[in-house]
């Protein structure tokens, strides 16, 4: 069998290659794909695979685009971090999904699954537009968890407890309001657009929840300077540029 996996985080790619070569080490997998944009070039030049597992929020976007753009037969199995609400859509199309973070049970089921309904599973005449336009329409709420990396374990943190993200030396952390801190392979830009209203940008290096401010000052040139609830070393500063469209997010206008 051939399996193509889409996912940007490379961390989770190699997990659930890790797994699915457990679940049956006679798999193939020809392909590791990281973007929408890379996807559908992958697949206007390549023949369809038995069965693709896909992430569903890209660092480009949902990857159901990917399946308007480059119409495939081929199965499709989506490893998400999203609610039950949502997730009706694929119930109602005849598609297979696994739940962030997966293990070695969860493949194997929905391997097992696709082996027994190989011949009527997903098809061409799925309507990924139908599924898009739901998930679409969710974007701007927040999604509940997001995952972290620490030695082997990936670990999903829930986003109401995160206090702010940020970069240090080229690289994303958060830290939680119970001071734990993590790396996370997403850009903030990644981030924005799957964490809601409740976070703001400051500048390009600091993303941080509401809940998470305690005060905001004026400082030279007509800069907020910014206080968090929890101990943080660095200073935090709004441009002047954003102070207007910072205090209306914090007074929730």
């Amino acid at each position: 069998m051939k399996i193509v996996i889409i996912e940007d985080e490379q961390l989770a790619a190699e997990d659930l290659a890790d797994n699915i070569l457990k679940v049956d080490p006679t798999i193939q997998i020809v392909a590791s794909l990281r973007s929408v944009k890379e996807a559908v070039s992958y697949f206007q030049i390549n023949e369809k695979p038995d069965l693709i597992f896909c992430d569903i929020q890209l660092g480009d976007g949902l990857s159901f685009e990917i399946f308007n753009k480059q119409p495939l037969s081929a199965p499709v199995i989506f490893c998400t971090a999203y609610d039950e609400y949502a997730l009706k859509a694929f119930k109602a199309n005849g598609i297979d999904y696994i739940l962030k973070p997966f293990t070695k049970k969860t493949i194997e089921d929905s391997l097992n699954k696709f082996k027994e309904l190989k011949n009527s599973f997903v098809n061409n005449l799925t309507h990924f537009e139908t599924i898009l336009e739901i998930f679409e329409s969710r974007r701007n709420q927040k999604q509940v968890s997001v995952l972290v990396y620490q030695k082997d374990n990936i670990i999903p943190v829930k986003v109401d407890n995160i206090a702010l993200f940020y970069i240090e030396h080229e690289v994303t952390h958060l830290i939680t309001f119970d001071k734990k801190k993590y790396l996370i392979s997403k850009t903030l830009e990644e981030l924005e657009k799957i964490t809601g209203s409740d976070f703001f940008r400051t500048n390009r290096q600091f993303f941080i929840n509401r809940k998470a401010i305690k005060d905001a000052s004026q400082y030279f040139t007509r800069k907020l300077s910014i206080n968090l609830t929890i101990p943080f070393s660095e200073k935090i500063f709004v441009s002047k540029e954003k102070s207007k469209d910072f205090l209306n997010w914090l007074s929730g206008i």
